[in-house]
């Protein structure tokens, strides 16, 4: 293999820099040529490449976003658009392809591979979604953002003697949610892979409230509904003040932690080498601290899980 290319795709995520730069320099330090694909699937149809140097993943370790820029795109779900997207690839002599980002962009992957263009899939999403790895570049410094937030409206909370309704990002997924109610000591997480009962929630409120609780937070994931709608049935029921929070795309910015910058560095140069041995239709991953890939197909049709114990705990220290 002479030529590989890259892209990322779907929701961008802090790390995702830092993978591209690892997936060319490791291409770079084996005497392979680096192309990226800019705006993921949609430029790959078309044939918006361009070749990458050394210095042209200078500086972008540290840096929020994706330096390929990102986009979705209806056309390369089509058998149609697939076959476009590797005939632009042939043209520049490209053999495999690194495709950063979550489950639609590995459906792609998994496409392109079936056509017999090998492409490998590395974890890039805020969500944590993705099975087969404990950790998805980005999921960390999202983390840690919500963290922020949410130490910040406590203040506020305390002084003022509010509840307060925070919801974070998780459409389909509640370990933002789960991880920062943890670590944010929320006093309710609502996640969309359990079922909550109002009626406990509201009860809680009013049990902190009569041994002298001044203030509440609780977490929603936006899987579970509007905060704002949770806001307005906890006030209304319990006649405690109540303000929302929506941090809504300010979780998906931020300079990468160490944590992302060196999960993504991993996973890109991984991916790399898996395309070298001539290994295509993987996903990387990280399990255990230990670096794993597995079958894209495999992964797609694993269902994401939560951490039951970890969600029992949030609710045994909320008390």
């Amino acid at each position: 293999m002479k030529k590989i290319g890259v892209l990322t795709s779907g929701g961008d995520s802090p790390g995702m820099n830092a993978a591209v730069r690892a997936v060319v320099r490791k291409a770079i330090y084996h005497n392979i040529e680096v192309y990226g694909i800019y705006q993921g699937y949609s430029g790959l149809m078309s044939g918006q490449i361009k070749k990458l140097e050394l210095g042209s993943v200078g500086d972008i370790i540290h840096r929020g976003g994706t330096k390929l820029y990102t986009a979705r795109s209806e056309e390369f779900k089509t058998v149609e658009g697939q076959k476009k997207g590797i005939e632009q690839l042939k043209k520049v002599g490209i053999e495999g392809l690194v495709v950063i980002g979550g489950d639609g962009s590995y459906r792609g992957a998994q496409k392109l591979t079936e056509h017999g263009f090998p492409c490998v899939g590395v974890p890039g999403t805020i969500d944590n979604d993705i099975p087969g790895t404990d950790f998805t570049i980005g999921f960390d410094t999202a983390l840690n953002t919500v963290i922020d937030a949410i130490d910040k409206i406590r203040d506020t909370a305390t002084s003022h003697e509010r509840t307060y309704v925070i919801e974070v990002m998780g459409r389909h997924a509640g370990d933002i949610a789960l991880w920062a109610g943890l670590a944010g000591g929320a006093e309710t997480i609502l996640i969309p892979e359990v079922d909550y009962d109002m009626d406990e929630v509201l009860q809680r409120l009013k049990r902190g409230h009569e041994r002298g609780k001044k203030h509440s937070i609780i977490i929603v994931a936006e899987g579970v509904g509007s905060g704002v709608e949770f806001g307005k049935k906890i006030e209304e029921a319990t006649q405690l003040e109540t303000r929302v929070s929506v941090l809504g795309h300010i979780q998906r910015g931020g300079s990468p932690t160490a944590f992302d910058r060196v999960l993504a560095s991993r996973l890109g140069a991984r991916a790399v080498e898996l395309l070298l041995e001539g290994k295509g239709g993987r996903a990387v991953g990280i399990q255990k601290n230990e670096l794993v890939d597995h079958d894209i197909l495999e992964v797609l049709n694993q269902p994401h899980k939560i951490d039951e114990n970890m969600y029992l705990l949030s609710q045994e220290l909320s008390i």
